[in-house]
């Protein structure tokens, strides 16, 4: 059973010539009967509905829902710090110049509200998939890439709380046919270096020599250098590609650090970021080697997009991060659908049910990938 909570924002639809102005925005939350304290963000969720012209967008926020929402009708403390409502209502979605600035109006109007980034994500989400259907075009398109380039999934899950449990979970995905897989979070990093080891080693035994192997300490360590240290040796031995988040976002000279201490592994992050001047400034400042950024966090599809192409120039990787539902797996695929050489992609291979159940459709792997 799945505890669903709505919320409606609505305004008269007004409609001068051809604009057509948003009526309407509606939340809903949806969680599982028991939340359990692990890093899965599957547990719940928030959809973003929004309605305009006889047409309708759904995104979604990949943040606390209640708190999302509370931002959303919250009532203005100060000029600075209003509610996203505020922002959104009325303004008129004709064009892509459009979406960029209600997220502009929003990051003004609400610069003292920091939820107010995540709310957005969804509203930001929803406003590309309302104005592809007006254009009957697939959100990449608008973006401006005229074909979508295959991408190779990761299969993207925790650790096993046992390395014998993490081995059995390395070879299931090897013989469901993904050529690459991350394990993050569980366990790893809040015991003894011994242990870490025998995780990193179970994952490389399960997926075999030839499958990319990631890693995700879920920025366990803070800023702590010395800590992070201790498992490099290992991490190069099972030849992981990247170590993501081992730090906090803001955490540059640690990452920086690290990252010369750590090759050939590469460093990833971004997630955390909220903003697109945040991922930006990892890619200068932090030596990573992938950005992998949420559009469910970081204001939705728009900054997205400014990150995928900011990344490419500074000759970063820019990968989505997402483990939800595949609402947001669409979303977070299309800031770099057109770019060939941004190959891989996460792929959350055991969300739970509310996550597969809330969309009719999923995105499925082929021979080409996805």
């Amino acid at each position: 059973m799945v505890s669903i909570y709505w919320c409606r924002v609505a305004v008269a639809m007004l409609i001068g010539g051809l604009t057509v102005q948003i009526e309407a925005v509606d939340f809903f939350y949806l969680s599982m009967p028991e939340v359990l304290d692990i890093g899965d963000g599957s547990q719940d969720l928030l959809l973003v509905r929004i309605s305009a012209g006889g047409y309708i967008g759904w995104g979604e926020c990949e943040a606390s829902p209640l708190v999302s929402i509370a931002s959303f009708v919250t009532p203005m403390s100060h000029s600075a710090c209003k509610p996203v409502r505020d922002s959104v209502l009325g303004q008129s979605i004709d064009t892509i110049e459009d979406i960029r600035r209600i997220g502009d109006l929003v990051r003004v109007n609400s610069l003292d509200l920091l939820q107010s980034d995540h709310t957005l994500s969804g509203i930001d989400m929803a406003l590309w998939d309302l104005l592809g259907k007006v254009r009957e075009e697939p959100v990449y398109a608008l973006l401006g890439s005229p074909i979508a380039h295959p991408k190779r999934p990761y299969a993207s899950q925790l650790f096993g709380d046992t390395a014998a449990e993490t081995f059995r979970l390395a070879r299931q995905v090897r013989q469901d046919g993904y050529t690459a897989a991350k394990f993050g979070w569980g366990p790893f990093g809040l015991g003894e270096v011994a242990d870490d080891v025998e995780q990193v080693t179970a994952a490389r035994e399960g997926l075999g020599p030839d499958a990319a192997l990631m890693v995700d300490v879920g920025t366990v360590w803070a800023d702590d250098i010395a800590r992070a240290g201790e498992r490099l040796d290992v991490l190069k031995q099972c030849d992981v590609t990247w170590l993501e988040e081992p730090f906090v976002t803001g955490a540059f000279d640690a990452y920086r650090t690290l990252a010369e201490r750590a090759r050939p592994v590469a460093l990833a992050a971004g997630e955390g970021c909220h903003n697109a001047w945040q991922a930006r400034h990892l890619i200068d400042y932090a030596g990573i080697g992938f950005v992998q950024v949420d559009a469910g966090r970081i204001g939705g599809i728009t900054p997205a997009l400014d990150v995928a192409r900011y990344a490419r120039e500074r000759g970063v990787t820019y990968v989505n991060h997402t483990f939800t539902s595949h609402l947001a797996l669409s979303a977070s695929l299309q800031p770099f659908a057109g770019m060939a050489n941004d190959e891989i992609c996460e792929y959350p291979v055991s969300p739970k049910s509310l996550a597969l159940d809330v969309t009719r459709e999923h995105l499925d792997r082929d021979r080409n990938g996805m």
